[in-house]
């Protein structure tokens, strides 16, 4: 019997990005290949400033791609209008909600404004959606907060919940584990990795928790300087892909452990 075909939910041919100007382009990065799929959890790595952030600016439509193409769940990006966008992919970013006066659970049903009336009532079928996403992410018993209230974990977690009660099958998140400790940055992505197993959504990440990564993603984007690399995190290991982040006189990779250390 045929294998079942794979489901590919995000899809970069030849890409590059960076910013357009009158006078001329400015290139982050390019030759970006990669084929995501439909459930996994995949992390994006690399040393600051290598243009991760705008990467996933890209990706998310927020800017244009300077050169190559994108599809979403097949159908290229650029073809979406922004409100069929918004059915389609949820992005959380490292700013803190605009007002934290809201409470948890209003913040949270913003995640339903591509699919509520010019009113913006909700429905029962955006009840449960709210529901669902807050049982998920452990942030029912916060509703009746205040966002100034929590904690930066706490905040982190409602803007995960957020992000599932828009419903999209493809979320992504810039830094996620930003400001937190060790174990709120583990507990995170291990939650990030629980959403994309039982919810099916395919998560995109950005981090600097590069050895937790490894750990959970199912596979990864690796930004170096010279080149940017796609697959599971034991290939890229094999690969020597990780030794070429950082200057190997300063930072060296464990391809045994999985983990980097400073050098003496």
């Amino acid at each position: 019997m045929a294998s079942e075909e794979k489901h590919i939910i995000l899809e970069a041919n030849h890409l590059a990005t960076g910013y357009q100007s009158k006078r001329k382009s400015t290139v982050i990065s390019e030759h970006i290949n990669f084929r995501i799929e439909k459930g996994t959890l995949v992390g994006l790595a690399g040393a600051n400033g290598i243009g991760k952030s705008t990467l996933l600016r890209t990706l998310a439509g927020m800017q244009p791609a300077l050169s190559g193409t994108m599809k979403l769940d097949g159908t290229y990006i650029e073809d979406f209008t922004p409100l069929q966008l918004a059915t389609k992919l949820s992005i959380v970013l490292t700013e803190p909600p605009a007002s934290k006066n809201m409470s948890v659970e209003e913040f949270i049903s913003l995640g339903r404004q591509p699919y509520t009336n010019w009113m913006g009532s909700l429905t029962d079928d955006d009840i449960t959606a709210i529901t669902n996403a807050m049982n998920a992410t452990d942030t029912l018993k916060l509703a009746n907060r205040r966002c100034y209230e929590l904690s930066d974990g706490q905040l982190q977690r409602v803007a995960i919940a957020r992000a599932l009660a828009q419903d999209t099958p493809l979320i992504i998140l810039d830094e996620p584990t930003t400001h937190l400790d060790l174990y709120h940055r583990a507990y995170i992505l291990k939650l990030l990795k629980k959403l994309a197993k039982e919810t099916q959504k395919t998560i995109l990440f950005s981090t600097h928790e590069i050895d937790l990564a490894i750990q959970l993603s199912d596979a990864m984007l690796v930004m170096t300087p010279h080149a940017i690399h796609f697959d599971t995190p034991c290939r890229l290991i094999k690969s020597g892909t990780f030794n070429t982040l950082f200057p190997e006189d300063t930072i060296g990779f464990d391809a045994t452990t999985g983990r980097f250390s400073i050098k003496n």
